[in-house]
């Protein structure tokens, strides 16, 4: 019989339980270098329930002559007692397609709807199967039974979903969740050691990165006090300087957009050059230019503590493969540890909006985007890309186009 082997109620705890046990089953290593983002987004398609949905649109109906056992028939007389004995008759089977978790059909919903003369169901790969036979088989009666079952299951099906759901949108707070407390736990758990003042020993693969708070205007990045032979996490740039340093940089936007005057005539060095100036007077001369970083030379670049913190690239616009060779090039320029950049686009002679309209359609088709945060304002857009040689080490890059009128634009 459907929905009648297991209750939602022991499936959904077992669920969750299955999933608790996963996350604690990732090794130390493992969980703290993956991507946190394509990891819960990976255990949510594991965990999250597909409760069938049936299409009855296309139900289908075959039929065949069938042997009939009468034997057990009260209305048949036997002289011979040891049948069993057949009987030419009829079979009608309805078949009904769907879509999702078959093994749902086992589970019974809080209000289940049950029907008293049992289900003749049977599911065979992506169809539910309906047979009925007989030596004279009321073809009207088979049809009438069939759409009473077709009723019971649309309705346990229904209430099996209402409790689904709920579980369903509650999972990728949950596994966010339990990722981070276990996260957390072994990192505690490296800092407790660290703190017994013995040496640790090496493990491969150890993570080697977190994001420290830090003061904004005169970031103060450094990890917690420990052993030098103690396990030592690398710092990162936390997100709220980060947003502080982008902040800085649309301000001075602001202010070459409301002057133009001052700006027509600048080449990229010198628009690179007041933005500079601005970081400096906040990041107390850490913001340097054209500076040698991994592959090649940045256009802005953050220092504190001797550590890069933040890396930034600036380009007039040249169209979409320029765009994409610039993000090359800002890619190049990223170690390992950094993990947060911007592009600076300088727009002249070209209609803006299809310019921002070609930022936002060609991005995201980057070979290493891995998706779109979303904007901020009508000309910043952030994105999360991947280092070119490590699919689970991330990148937060801000795009902030902004138009740099020329003395021929202002006068008309």
């Amino acid at each position: 019989m459907l929905f009648n082997k297991y209750s939602i109620l022991d499936v959904l705890p077992d669920q969750k339980q299955k999933l608790k046990g996963k996350i604690q089953s990732f090794k130390a290593d493992y969980l703290l270098n993956a991507s946190e983002q394509d990891l819960v987004a990976s255990l949510v398609e594991e965990f999250a329930l597909t409760v069938p949905t049936i299409d009855e649109s296309n139900i289908q109906m075959d039929y065949r002559e069938k042997q009939i056992d009468v034997s057990g028939d009260p209305n048949r007389m036997f002289f011979d007692h040891h049948g069993p004995f057949y009987v030419a008759g009829t079979e009608f089977t309805f078949m009904l397609p769907f879509a999702g978790d078959a093994a749902l059909f086992d589970v019974q919903p809080q209000n289940f709807t049950y029907s008293s003369s049992g289900s003749r169901a049977v599911v065979h790969n992506n169809e539910i199967h309906f047979t009925y036979a007989a030596t004279n088989l009321n073809p009207d009666g088979a049809k009438r039974e069939f759409q009473n079952e077709l009723q019971l299951i649309r309705q346990n099906l229904q209430n099996l979903k209402s409790v689904v759901d709920r579980h369903n949108n509650e999972l990728e707070q949950e596994i966010r969740q339990q990722v981070t407390q276990r996260k957390q736990k072994l990192l505690n758990d490296a800092h407790m050691a660290s703190s017994l003042g013995y040496p640790i020993r090496r493990r491969e693969g150890v993570p080697t990165t977190y994001a420290v708070p830090v003061q904004r205007r005169t970031p103060k990045i450094g990890p917690p006090p420990a052993s030098s032979s103690s396990f030592k996490p690398e710092p990162a740039l936390a997100m709220e300087e980060y947003e502080n340093i982008l902040e800085i940089i649309r301000n001075m936007v602001q202010v070459m957009e409301r002057s133009p005057k001052a700006f027509e005539t600048m080449g990229e060095e010198d628009l690179r050059t007041h933005f500079l100036v601005q970081l400096n007077s906040q990041y107390e001369g850490g913001a340097t230019g054209e500076t040698f970083n991994f592959q090649g030379k940045t256009d802005i670049l953050i220092r504190a503590e001797s550590r890069i913190v933040f890396i930034a690239e600036c380009k007039f616009w040249g169209g979409e493969k320029q765009f994409l060779e610039t993000i090359d090039q800002l890619l190049s320029y990223l170690g390992w540890r950094d993990t947060k950049a911007a592009v600076i686009i300088f727009n002249r002679n070209a209609n803006f909006t299809d310019v921002l309209k070609k930022i936002t359609d060609v991005a995201p088709k980057h070979k290493y985007c891995k998706r779109t945060l979303g904007s901020s304002g009508e000309s910043s857009f952030r994105y999360v890309f991947h280092q070119p040689t490590d699919p689970n080490r991330e990148i937060i890059v801000m795009v902030i186009a902004f138009d740099v009128p020329t003395a021929e634009h202002r006068t008309k």
